[in-house]
């Protein structure tokens, strides 16, 4: 670490930019890739206790501004100014040594190392220091681990947890937060927001790259929007509103479309047989659960991390076993059919986790869209038909804007909401009678969000019977026609369109609704 801070010291320009007070001063940042201007003369600042929230589309340039930053990627033109003095960041171990730390959107732990390793890896502390220290920042935020478990044994969101831990324990003065709460459950999200603050009081200065406008407002002091390479938009959030922020993600001329609230799907749910039923059925994670959804009908299922919500998806889906009950689709027992037989017979499911669970990142666009149709006639008995799949692929490349060079680009190169859209675009090819979608929007940007929630809303025109598992309140508001909420592996209360609100969800997924304000199952 000794060495790594005089490196860093050895960029620092001598001649001050003349604002010395500044953490961090991007001037006039260029980057392409081939001929792809990606950043155009980008200028940005931050200051000490401030939250800049940066915003932008999928493949706006903010992830390569903030590769930049973190000496991962080299300018093409611009300079970076750190505490007033010029700086060459020409590789991570510097821009960590002059005090930036970057936590990424998808964690990046070691499976087979433990909690404290994965955080205390590259000090040169002593241990029992180290863990002193490790253990008054966990206690400090409130959140209780056990340091020696393995990061394997982990959920997103307790990965996620881990990585914000590394920054805090690195003292970073300048600390970029990517999507940082879009795994986290409701009192965690209120846990780390006070640690912003605290982090603010102490001077140090916050990059926080969101997709939930929401959180503009609720955290940061400034805001950044950026499209199509450069910033279009910068002031304090005080200058703005949620409108104002939604026109600046949209190109030049676009006429901003309000959101569409629907008062519920109009089924009569008395004479109208589901298209899917879960009977008493008990798993690994989850106890007791019934369940119906109608076709054309959208059930919300929310709760928090931990209650069970993602285990019974994946045991519907045959990924693991069922203790007890039974699962009817269009009145068929199913009950114990593997994954393969089951979306054979018509349910299919986009997982929370699609880097582990739902992408083939090394295949192109068109393998990873069309890999659920290979029993598909439609593709050929023994070889697929290129074309077709092609035209398959195309079709959700176009409905759900997805930014790619060509079919034949990998998946895995693209931005993660282009990745989360190429996943759903898989689900929604088997024409299923039932698609699960378990956090079908982490990850996307604002803009790409709505052209997801209108393909969903499409998909309940047509009669498919839509679950939706989400962390996100305000996502189950807007799309549910009726909502459950899980609580302790157990379904505690249901909710019809009007009484589907932030205050009643909540209460209900931590269990402490008041008996007669909710449906009881």
């Amino acid at each position: 670490m000794a060495n790594n801070v005089s490196q860093a010291a050895s960029t620092l320009s001598a001649a001050p930019t003349g604002e010395p007070n500044k953490l961090l001063s991007v001037r006039g940042v260029t980057k392409s890739f081939g001929t792809n201007a990606v950043l155009k003369q980008i200028d940005l600042d931050l200051n000490g206790g401030e939250v800049l929230a940066l915003i932008g589309g999928n493949g706006a340039g903010k992830s390569t501004l903030m590769k930049i930053i973190m000496g991962i990627y080299q300018p093409d033109d611009g300079k970076i100014y750190v505490n007033g003095c010029l700086t060459h960041l020409t590789k991570a171990s510097v821009a960590l040594a002059s005090g930036i730390y970057m936590v990424p959107q998808e964690p990046m732990l070691f499976p087979n190392m433990t909690i404290e390793e994965n955080i205390t890896m590259g000090f040169q502390e002593r241990k029992q220091q180290l863990r002193a220290r490790l253990k008054g920042v966990i206690d400090e935020i409130g959140w209780k681990f056990d340091l020696n478990r393995k990061a394997s044994t982990l959920s997103i969101a307790e990965q996620t947890l881990v990585e914000i831990i590394r920054g805090l324990l690195r003292n970073a003065k300048i600390l970029i937060l990517d999507e940082p709460t879009s795994a986290l459950t409701f009192d965690e999200v209120e846990s780390f927001f006070r640690i912003v603050q605290e982090l603010r009081q102490k001077g140090i200065g916050i990059i926080y790259i969101t997709h939930r406008l929401s959180e503009v407002f609720d955290i940061a002091t400034h805001v950044s929007i950026m499209r199509d390479g450069i910033i279009t938009l910068h002031g304090p959030v005080s200058d703005f509103n949620h409108e104002m922020l939604v026109q600046g993600l949209l190109p030049p001329g676009s006429v901003q479309k309000a959101a569409q609230l629907t008062e519920g799907a109009a089924i009569d749910y008395a004479n109208t047989e589901p298209v899917f039923e879960l009977q008493h059925v008990s798993g690994h994670g989850f106890n007791d659960i019934s369940l119906k959804v109608y076709p054309g009908e959208i059930l919300g299922v929310a709760g928090v991390v931990g209650a069970g919500r993602t285990e019974l998806v994946s045991t519907i889906f045959g990924r693991d076993k069922i203790l007890q009950g039974k699962v009817l689709l269009d009145g068929k027992d199913i009950t114990g059919y593997s994954t393969k037989k089951v979306l054979q017979a018509g349910i299919n499911y986009v997982p929370e986790d699609r880097h582990n669970h739902g992408l083939f990142k090394i295949s192109n666009i068109t393998a990873n869209t069309t890999s659920a149709l290979l029993e598909d006639r439609r593709l050929g008995k023994l070889f697929l038909k290129p074309k077709v799949e092609q035209t398959i692929t195309q079709e959700f490349v176009d409905s759900f804007r997805i930014k790619i060079a060509g079919q034949e680009q990998l998946a895995g190169s693209l931005s993660g909401g282009n990745q989360q859209k190429v996943v759903i675009g898989r689900s929604l090819s088997t024409k299923p009678k039932l698609v699960i979608l378990d956090e079908p929007t982490r990850g996307i940007d604002a803009a790409a969000r709505r052209d997801v929630y209108g393909i969903i809303r499409g998909l309940r025109e047509t009669g498919v019977a839509i679950l939706i598992i989400s962390s996100d309140m305000e996502e189950i508001i807007e799309l549910a026609d009726r909502a459950v909420t899980v609580s302790q592996g157990s379904i505690n209360a249901e909710f019809w369109k009007k009484d589907i609100t932030q205050d009643n969800l909540t209460a209900s997924s931590f269990g402490l609704h008041m008996e007669g304000e909710a449906h009881e199952q």
